[in-house]
């Protein structure tokens, strides 16, 4: 038991470097997935309003939550009842689009991923702590029988793997904690732009719906 105590605890700073590896690469990943689907509701909003007569157009260095919030500014202003009749024709006849590219509005899996990573975090200064403590207990654990002294002798020679474990915890938090400051405003502005999206959607097929009903009627 004292063997794998041992063993356990030399590995425990590998094992936190290693966590925190997969940890940066699971964020690399939701990054990528993030400006993905940034990119493709950015896409679909640019076909759906492209036409209209007022239509907002950033500039190209512009980031994408910006300018899909100028593209559904323009939708809003389009189904007031207000608007140029023409552009809620053209809207009317391209709500297919939206309709036809929702699987990037569903948004639970990626802030569930999102959740799980953020919290995870908070286990790193737990980790250390953990591997601290198998560091010791493996030291007294080789020493259950040994006077003092020697019990003492084998804490010192552990107390490295456990000043590195403990540093190990820390300085992945701090680091994955100053990472997850950086892109959690995009992370949540992706959950903000397709809720707003939907609510578009839902509002545009509804007024066209209805304008169209009222156009047919007489």
């Amino acid at each position: 038991m004292s063997q794998y105590l041992s063993q356990l605890s030399g590995l425990s700073t590998f094992l936190i470097t290693l966590a925190c590896g997969a940890h940066l690469f699971f964020f690399f990943v939701l990054w990528v997935w993030s400006r993905r689907d940034l990119k493709r509701i950015a896409s679909s909003l640019d076909d759906f309003t492209r036409g209209l007569k007022h239509r907002s157009l950033l500039d190209s260095t512009g980031h994408l939550s910006d300018q899909i919030e100028a593209f559904l500014a323009d939708v809003n202003e389009t189904l007031d009842p207000n608007a140029n009749p023409q552009d809620r024709k053209i809207l009317s006849e391209r709500v297919h689009i939206l309709d036809e590219k929702r699987r990037y509005l569903s948004s639970h899996f990626f802030e569930t991923c999102y959740n799980i990573c953020r919290t995870m975090i908070e286990a790193y200064p737990l980790a250390g702590v953990l591997g601290t403590i198998l560091a010791m207990g493996a030291a007294l654990q080789l020493n259950a029988d040994s006077d003092t002294s020697s019990a003492i002798n084998a804490i010192v020679s552990h107390f490295g793997d456990a000043i590195w474990s403990t540093f190990a915890g820390l300085a992945a938090a701090i680091l994955l904690m100053f990472l997850n400051s950086i892109l959690e405003t995009s992370f949540l502005g992706l959950v903000e732009n397709r809720r707003h999206v939907r609510d578009t959607v839902v509002r545009a097929k509804r007024e066209l719906a209805f304008a169209s009903g009222g156009e047919a009627a007489p």
